[in-house]
């Protein structure tokens, strides 16, 4: 089994030098050779279509952000407005941008854009009035972009002004710059909390971190207007696209650690659980401290954590149980400490867990164990993360595990591979496994898209890979219009079970055209696998399309590097194949008339 992952994962290779910490000059210099790289591999991307609206220079930032998301496996094509014409294209159109029919729309403005600043005659209403004709601004262009083109937008907030007219009161005084623009950041993130489909790409932060005052030279404004400096734009474009990557499905899902000198300092075996650095008691011991802290927090977010360390069990036990430490055995789904290749490990972690190992960030202190583990395991990242006080800041400033929507089944989904783990070890006290699956009294609602679901949902089509018989993938936006149209069935699946709740984990959409239902999108979550769900949704299908006076169902199937399971899947559910091509792409049929119910283990509530 772990062969076969490896040999998938070979058309998933990464460039490590697009990985944090980057040479931002080195990107610059040889951004061809690099993206000639790129192209060279036998890697399947998601093709994107990309807006860039400028209120500044944007080719750069679009030559490196290309870089980035072909390394993240999306292979963009842009459009790119003219010199500071963001808002005349996004309210107007244009023939181009009309033809173009973008997937996303990134606006790239910043403080150079703002069309009106406090002045020291200005009364607090006259500079309240200034800030809400300069949101309105920008409003209306949003409002505009996601009427015409029903698809995410990325916002750029602003940097702090590279000078401060009155000195250290300028962000408390409500005629200063600095207070000015942290109303407004507020104001743009205060939208963004109420609009699904628009993000913010916090400037502010990215040129704080790199330093204002080279980030905001005022050279390249003036020579070349770009709003920021050249070598800050590698930095920039990671950003964007880590956004980007996050919303179409490119998260890692789990973090696989080291300990020794990467939780702790010391090795447990060695000196003893009772002698590890780690605690209040020593400078060093509270770098680990906070080390644990930070990635016991991403836990919380929904990222699953595994270890994959070269030592007793006993003492990776022991290591983790002192007293100090704030991660405990109970935190990880997975502790593999033997004295296997970490590699083996890594890999092993992966097919418990029935993710790919592209899914896996591997941190470890030892640079020799992470080339190993990138040569050896394919797929997985394993970042440069430098010195114990480093280790927090190239994960995170990573981006591996991007936020851009956050349900409740994310910040359950520790919870949900643990209880898929006590199924497998269930599943091993019976000879049937019929028998099995009765015995975990699973339920199962069924329903057709609902609010509440949404993101869940549109979440799904673009994370599920090996379960997903077209891959398409969707923005909330296109899911809810299909919801709102009589012309498609849409069924969501959610299954529970002693174990646990699973949340949302099947998709299925189905285009009605007369007598036939074509099934655009069938998905599932890698977690409730041969578990009968599919047969519950089929079932459902089936029952909605006779009520709908539908005669035949028409599935298909787009192979992928990654969806080989299911290639027979339609044949296993007793359709009958229609057509295949060379490449794989083949038509199957099901006839509704005399169809019989295939699930006899899930109670089912639609």
């Amino acid at each position: 089994m772990i062969k076969n992952i490896r040999t998938t994962e070979r058309n998933t290779l990464m460039l490590h030098e697009l990985e944090y910490p980057f040479d931002s000059e080195y990107i610059l210099k040889k951004s061809k050779s690099l993206k000639r790289r790129l192209l060279e591999e036998n890697t399947q991307r998601i093709p994107k279509k990309i807006a860039v609206l400028g209120g500044s220079t944007t080719h750069d930032i679009i030559r490196i952000l290309e870089l980035f998301l072909l390394n993240q496996g999306i292979e963009p094509t842009f459009y790119e407005s003219e010199y500071g014409m963001y808002w005349e294209d996004a309210m107007f159109g244009n023939e181009e941008l009309n033809a173009f029919g973008p997937d996303l729309v990134y606006i790239h403005t910043s403080f150079r854009n703002l069309r009106s600043l406090p002045e020291v005659k200005d009364s607090r209403e006259q500079v309240e009035d200034k800030l809400r004709s300069e949101f309105e601004h920008f409003q209306v262009m949003w409002e505009k972009l996601a009427d015409t083109w029903h698809c995410p937008i990325i916002q750029d907030n602003f940097e702090l002004p590279y000078y401060r007219l009155m000195g250290n009161q300028d962000g408390a005084d409500f005629h200063g710059r600095t207070w000015y623009v942290n109303r407004m950041n507020q104001m743009f993130a205060d939208y963004a909390a109420e609009h699904q489909n628009f993000l913010i790409n916090d400037i502010c932060y990215q040129s704080a971190a790199y330093g204002l005052d080279e980030w905001s030279a005022p050279f390249f404004w003036h020579m070349y207007k770009y709003s920021l400096c050249l070598k800050a734009i590698p930095w920039m474009a990671h950003n964007v696209a880590n956004i980007m990557k996050s919303l179409y499905g490119k998260n890692k899902k789990s973090l696989v650690l080291d300990l020794d000198n990467t939780l702790w300092g010391g090795i447990v075996g060695d000196d003893g659980p009772e002698n590890l650095e780690i605690g209040q008691e020593t400078n060093l011991g509270q770098v680990y401290a906070e080390f644990q802290s930070y990635v016991k927090s991403l836990k919380d977010y929904g990222v699953m954590l595994n270890v994959a360390s070269k030592n007793e069990e006993e003492n990776a036990l022991a290591g983790l149980n002192h007293p100090a430490g704030v991660l405990k055995p109970e935190d990880f789904l997975i502790i593999a400490a033997n004295w296997e290749p970490k590699s083996r490990n890594i890999l092993e972690i992966a097919h418990q867990l029935n993710i790919l190992p592209d899914s896996l960030v591997f941190a470890d202190d030892n640079p020799a164990e992470r080339e190993i583990v990138r040569q050896q395991a394919p797929g997985v990242t394993a970042p440069e993360i430098g010195k114990p006080e480093d280790y927090i800041r190239v994960l995170d400033r990573g981006g591996y595990f991007e936020v851009t929507s956050l349900s409740e089944d994310d910040r359950k989904r520790n919870e949900m591979y643990q209880a898929n783990l006590k199924r497998e070890k269930a599943q091993a006290s019976f000879a049937d496994y019929t028998e099995y699956l009765r015995s975990l009294d699973m339920k199962a609602t069924i329903r057709s898209f609902e609010p509440v679901y949404m993101a869940r949902i549109a979440q799904l089509t673009n994370k599920s890979n090996q379960f997903n018989l077209t891959t398409q993938r969707m923005t909330q936006a296109q899911i809810e219009q299909m919801a709102a149209d009589d012309s498609y069935i849409t069924l969501y699946g959610k299954l529970e079970d002693k174990f646990g709740d699973n949340g949302v984990v099947s998709v299925v959409i189905a285009q009605k055209e007369e007598k036939a239902a074509h099934i655009r999108l069938w998905l599932m979550s890698c977690r409730v696998l041969k578990r009968d769900m599919e047969l519950a949704m089929l079932d459902e299908l089936v029952e909605r399309c006779q009520e709908a006076g539908i005669e035949e169902i028409y599935g298909y199937y787009y192979p992928t590097a990654k969806n080989n399971m299911v290639r027979k899947f339609y044949g296993e559910l007793g359709f009958e194949k229609c057509s295949e091509d060379e490449a794989g792409n083949s038509v199957w049929k099901l006839n509704t008339a005399g169809y019989e119910k295939r699930n006899h283990v899930i109670e089912v509530e639609s």
